[in-house]
C-alpha cells in the first residue's frame, strides 16, 4: 500500500495490529487524543525515540520502518532527511556529490531504480559467498 502520510500510515498499521486507539496510546505511554491528532495529520509525527517505541509496539519490519521514517520526516512542518540517513549522508562525501548530481540532472525513478538493483545485486552475490 502506498501511504501519503504519516498519520495515515499510523492508522493503517494500528489497525492491522488490531489495536484500538486507546490501547496503543496506552503500548505507548501518549494519549489517545494525541494518537488520533497524529492520525487524523492534525500533528506531525512524533520525535524520533518514539518512532523507535512505535516501531517496536507495532512490530514494524525494516521496510515498514524505512516508509515510516519517510512519511515522519516529511510530516514536519519543515520537511527533513529521514533520521536513518543523514549521518551516513554526512559520513560519505560521495554520497553528497551523488545526490547533488541526481538533483541537477533531474535522475529520473528509472536511473535511480537502475542503481538500486545493481547494489542489490551486489550485495545478494556478497551474500551467497
Amino acid at each position: 500500500m502506498d501511504y501519503k502520510t504519516f498519520g495515515e500510515f499510523l492508522n493503517s498499521k494500528r489497525m492491522e495490529r488490531r489495536f484500538t486507539l486507546r490501547g496503543f496510546a496506552g503500548a505507548m505511554g501518549l494519549s489517545a487524543v494525541y494518537i488520533c491528532d497524529i492520525e487524523k495529520d492534525r500533528k506531525p509525527a512524533p520525535p524520533d525515540e518514539r518512532l523507535v517505541q512505535i516501531a517496536r509496539v507495532l512490530l514494524l519490519d525494516k521496510r515498514d520502518i524505512e516508509i515510516m521514517r519517510d512519511l515522519a520526516a516529511m510530516s514536519r512542518a519543515r520537511p527533513t532527511v529521514s533520521n536513518d540517513l543523514p549521518e551516513y549522508i554526512m559520513e560519505h562525501e560521495i554520497v553528497r556529490i551523488a545526490l547533488r548530481t541526481a538533483k541537477e540532472a533531474d535522475a529520473s525513478d528509472e536511473e535511480w531504480q537502475e542503481f538500486i538493483e545493481k547494489l542489490n545485486s551486489r550485495r545478494a552475490k556478497q551474500t551467497r559467498e
